[in-house]
């Protein structure tokens, strides 16, 4: 299937990848991110513009987001729970909403690009539990705006090398997932000592 989708890119072109990055945030089993990466090596080779080109994923993908942040919110608790029924699709939004408890519209920024698979039940987790359309909006085209530039470029560096650049983009990913993940225990573990330092004798109050 996979395959089937890259060679119809220089016939198709902009077409098929904004229709590709649309499904892909509806949670549609389609190569989105393969999908980009082919199309950044047919940039490298002169079949298509980089603007265009990064227009359409770019426009693809928040209209995705927009349509499932819509349905989330029309479907209400209702759709997530019918959503999850599903064990594997429940884990998901399960990962999904805790990231948005964690951190609101941070975590959807995050779930555009660096939690990439969680992206698509964000939004419908999002519209669900009723977060605000400004704050997810913002944060939703600020994500969209760096996982298309990141696949696109990554794809013309590559020179369409589809398997090389992705193993790159997910060692590089990782690696800011961790990086991301002890930056905030570092700032946890700095609030806690604060505040234990201003308050010693807190947790004594008890004994």
């Amino acid at each position: 299937m996979t395959g089937t989708f890259l060679s119809l890119i220089p016939e198709y072109g902009l077409w098929l990848v904004a229709a590709t990055t649309y499904l892909s945030c509806l949670a549609l089993p389609v190569p989105s991110s393969l999908m980009m990466l082919a199309a950044g090596g047919f940039v490298a080779s002169g079949d298509l513009r980089l603007l265009p080109t990064l227009g359409a994923a770019f426009l693809g993908a928040v209209a995705g987001d927009q349509t499932g942040f819509a349905l989330g919110r029309r479907g209400g608790p209702g759709l997530i729970a019918r959503l999850k029924r599903h064990a594997r699709r429940a884990a998901l939004i399960a990962r999904a909403e805790a990231l948005m408890a964690r951190h609101g519209a941070l975590g959807v920024f995050l779930s555009r690009w660096l939690f990439s698979p969680l992206g698509p039940w964000m939004n419908f987790a999002a519209g669900g539990a009723g977060l605000p359309w400004r704050r997810f909006t913002v944060s939703g085209i600020a994500g969209e705006a760096l996982w298309v530039a990141l696949y696109i470029g990554a794809g013309m560096i590559f020179a369409g090398n589809i398997t090389a650049a992705n193993e790159v983009l997910g060692s590089s990913l990782g690696l800011v997932a961790a990086g991301t993940a002890t930056l905030a225990l570092g700032i946890w573990l700095r609030w806690a000592l604060l505040h234990q330092h201003q308050h010693p004798h807190r947790g004594q109050e008890g004994d």
